[in-house]
């Protein structure tokens, strides 16, 4: 097995441990050593092993290493993701749950994936459903990122609730989280960005035994420092990960200039 990439720096920021790595590929594989880790405990502890995986540009270097990385008994893996457009077709190539096939899953033999359905006529139904099949299967690891505007999945400031009783709802987008949607070239402009999408929320993510948290690239580096040097509350999600015991957060060179 390959030896994972020690990082060129580390700190902690309250209790969150934060690591920066060579480069954007560096970052990743170390990630996805650790997953390796958790999901072969998981799986050693009770036969199977649950992840929640975010998808965007900035978790493809994870994804890639990921599917590469030998040493996961996949099929006794559950694949959960963490939103999903409202409205759109399923066969579009920014649908999330497409993403993760195309970069993940139609790459290895996964136990049962769990696609969210982003049909408008059934989103309270889904919310519902998704959620007791989250409580139903507990998630040994949760891999995320932050949005540019410090988001965690779609729980975008200022309505992201640190204390949401519901694991899964329906939010409106916020404007910079279309316009990153649109500036990562998964939409042909703002436009086309649907306006709602089904999200976890923040207590569900945190539910997970284990939360990597990776964020690269230099669009990212407001909200690193936001998330690392403001105060921890709802107008920077992404702080929350400051008050948990459980998280650690991977960076490269260009996202690591908003570190304190």
């Amino acid at each position: 097995m390959t030896t994972p990439p020690r990082p060129t720096h580390e700190t902690r920021i309250d209790r969150l441990p934060v690591a920066v790595y060579e480069d954007a590929h560096a970052m990743g594989l170390a990630a996805a050593h650790d997953a390796r880790d958790t999901i072969a405990s998981a799986i050693a502890e009770r036969g199977e092993a649950t992840v929640i995986l975010a998808t965007g540009n900035s978790q493809l270097t994870f994804l890639a290493a990921l599917r590469d990385l030998a040493g996961i008994e996949w099929p006794k893996v559950r694949v959960f993701h963490m939103d999903e457009y409202v409205g759109i077709d399923p066969e579009h190539p920014a649908s999330f749950p497409g993403f993760l096939l195309r970069h993940l899953l139609d790459h290895v033999p996964v136990g049962a994936f769990h696609p969210i359905d982003g049909d408008p006529a059934t989103v309270e139904a889904t919310c519902h459903d998704y959620e007791a099949l989250l409580r139903r299967h507990p998630a040994d690891l949760v891999a995320l990122g932050w949005g540019e505007n410090g988001h965690l999945a779609f729980n975008d400031p200022p309505d992201a609730r640190f204390d949401d009783p519901a694991w899964v709802r329906v939010i409106e987008l916020a404007e910079r989280s279309r316009e990153q949607q649109a500036g990562e070239g998964h939409f042909p402009d703002l436009d086309a960005v649907p306006r709602t999408a089904i999200t976890l929320t923040i207590p569900a993510l945190l539910a997970a035994k284990h939360v990597l948290c990776i964020v690269p690239e230099a669009r990212k580096v407001d909200a690193v420092r936001a998330c690392l040097t403001g105060t921890i509350d709802e107008d920077r999600p992404g702080s929350v990960l400051r008050r948990v015991t459980h998280a650690r957060l991977y960076l490269d060179p260009e996202s690591a200039l908003g570190l304190p």
